[in-house]
């Protein structure tokens, strides 16, 4: 027989959920709306918790005692007995709902710890570390709410958080380093003939740094490349939503290339008229995407990967989805496009999107 709604077991849980991103973070209440309603109803509950730890340690001067009071809550909603508040409420069912591994939203905390220290990266392989926790860990969450559980997936879905990841990271770089951060790896700075700890004293760009921005932004770009095979694996309605959240992501980090890679002194906006090419572009694509999948997880994200494969997959059947029309999954694309538009104009977006 068929599972209940969570719109039927939890309405007035995730009617916080919602309520809550629709006032503090318009990038995750936008992403629950870009999916069809059987992952959207989960996917609210999903990102209320993540802008809960999120905002827990940001908005708290003691980021570690956030961070502990976090992971005691994250062991009650895996124990069955959540916090009696509607985030953890609704998280706890999804958990046990889509018996998602205590790893992923872990590596998510994890993250956040990593920040709340000011942790610095010495190598790429460091800071791909970092960029799994923050946001490949909310893509293989995501993954799993779609219904793709396969190791090949979600090795792509972490490729594209990953990618995004970087992406903000090079777009950032000089919003980033006037707040004391620095996520540029220190061995790329030194190749490069920059001291780190001189440069983010006062920083400025210069073609030193423009070759570190750029060497982040090639890699970023591969593994946009790797995700699309992943994307061609979802169901077909959770395509277009994902989709044009990549192309968007990746046209910023073209953006940035075309203002020769700094990011010091600008930020990177990709116009209104480039989103319509793109998205033009992208529904020509659309149907041909490639679905071969080659290339082995990173190996930063393995350990997720194998936490999610270690873990027995639901045994009750959920609704067959619907077919979309055309129509319905341009109109999707086209949403998502105009809402990044808004967020833009409205300095919206952050790095901490997920």
């Amino acid at each position: 027989m068929h599972l209940p709604s969570l719109e039927t077991d939890h309405a007035a849980d995730l009617a916080a959920c919602r309520a809550m991103l629709r006032g503090g973070s318009r990038t995750f209440f936008a992403a629950s709306h870009v999916l069809p309603r059987r992952v959207s109803q989960p996917a609210t509950a999903l990102y209320a918790f993540c802008r809960l730890a999120d905002d827990a340690v940001d908005l708290h001067g003691g980021k570690l005692a956030a961070l502990a009071r976090l992971r005691e809550r994250l062991d009650r909603a895996y124990d069955g007995r959540p916090f009696p508040a509607p985030v953890d409420r609704a998280f706890a069912a999804i958990v046990d709902r889509f018996a998602i591994p205590r790893a992923l939203p872990e590596a998510l905390l994890d993250g956040l710890a990593w920040d709340a220290e000011g942790r610095r990266y010495e190598d790429f392989s460091a800071l791909k570390a970092y960029a799994v926790r923050v946001a490949g860990a909310v893509g293989a969450m995501m993954s799993i709410l779609m219904g793709a559980r396969s190791s090949h997936l979600l090795a792509r879905a972490c490729d594209l958080g990953v990618a995004m990841q970087l992406t903000n990271i090079a777009r950032d770089v000089g919003e980033d380093a006037r707040e004391g951060r620095l996520y540029l790896p220190l061995q790329w700075l030194r190749a490069a003939g920059l001291d780190p700890q001189d440069w983010l004293a006062a920083p400025m760009f210069n073609e030193a740094l423009g070759a570190v921005v750029r060497r982040l932004l090639d890699e970023a770009d591969v593994l946009y490349s790797r995700s699309g095979a992943g994307i061609a694996g979802l169901p077909l309605g959770c395509r277009p939503g994902i989709l044009a959240a990549r192309l968007l992501y990746s046209e910023i980090g073209h953006e940035v290339e075309r203002c020769r890679y700094d990011s010091v002194s600008r930020r990177a906006v990709v116009s209104w008229q480039r989103k319509a090419v793109l998205l033009a572009q992208s529904m020509a694509a659309f149907g041909g995407m490639n679905q071969e999948i080659e290339s082995p997880p990173l190996a930063e994200a393995r350990y997720l990967i194998d936490a999610i494969a270690a873990e027995p997959a639901p045994q009750r059947i959920f609704p067959a989805p619907a077919n979309e029309s055309a129509g319905a999954l341009v109109g999707r694309m086209v949403w998502v496009i105009e809402l990044f538009e808004q967020l833009e104009r409205r300095g919206q977006l952050s790095r901490s999107s997920r």
